[in-house]
C-alpha cells in the first residue's frame, strides 16, 4: 500500500493532539472546490477553501470561506479594518504561503497569518478544507482552528457573494474541490 503524505497542516495538528481526520484522493492537478466536495461526496457547504490576500497595508490575510463562494474583497477589507484588499497573485502563492494553488490549507503556512473563518463553518460538526497538498483533504471540528493561530469566525456573508448552486445528494460522488 501507498505511504500517504504528511504534510505541514498534519504534522502540526498531531503534535498539537489535535483530532482530526485526513481524506486522500487521486489528483491530476488543480481541481475547483465544488468539484473536490462533489469527488469526495461531500456537502459543498461544509467544504472550505483558503484564499489569501494582501491589504493595502501590505499584512497578508487569509480568508477560509465554503468552497461554492467568491470572496467580495471589499467587505473582505471591512472585516479585517483594512481600506482594502486583494487576491495574491497565483505565482507569489508558493513564496508567501508556502503551499501550492489547490494545496493551501490554512494550517502550517509559512508565516501565521490572520485568518477569517467563515461563521457558517460553526453550523457543522466538521469541516473540510486543503490539507497543504493537492490530493489531501482535512476533516476536523471548526472551532478546534482557534487552537491553532491567529483564527477568528465573521459572518462571511457580509464578506462573500454567494454562487448558485444545487446541494448534493448524500449518496452522490463526483469531483474534487
Amino acid at each position: 500500500m501507498k505511504k500517504q503524505p504528511k504534510t505541514n497542516a498534519i504534522r502540526i495538528l498531531e503534535k498539537q493532539n489535535i483530532p482530526f481526520e485526513a481524506i486522500y484522493y487521486e489528483s491530476d492537478g488543480f481541481m475547483d472546490g465544488v468539484s473536490v466536495a462533489n469527488k469526495l461526496g461531500q456537502n459543498p457547504a461544509q467544504v472550505f477553501k483558503t484564499l489569501v490576500t494582501v491589504g493595502k497595508s501590505r499584512e497578508h490575510y487569509v480568508f477560509v470561506i465554503p468552497v461554492a463562494e467568491n470572496l467580495d474583497l471589499k467587505a473582505a477589507a471591512a472585516c479585517v479594518g483594512e481600506k482594502s484588499v486583494e487576491m495574491i497573485h497565483v505565482k507569489d502563492i508558493t513564496a508567501v504561503t508556502g503551499y501550492i494553488r489547490g494545496g493551501c490549507s490554512p494550517i502550517g503556512m509559512k508565516k501565521q497569518f490572520k485568518t477569517v473563518v467563515d461563521q457558517s463553518a460553526l453550523g457543522f460538526d466538521q469541516i473540510v478544507f486543503s490539507g497543504g497538498q493537492l490530493g489531501v483533504q482535512i476533516k476536523m471540528r471548526p472551532t478546534d482552528l482557534q487552537n491553532i493561530g491567529n483564527v477568528t469566525f465573521h459572518p462571511m456573508r457580509e464578506c462573500t457573494e454567494r454562487k448558485n448552486i444545487l446541494p448534493i445528494a448524500a449518496d452522490s460522488v463526483g469531483g474534487d474541490p
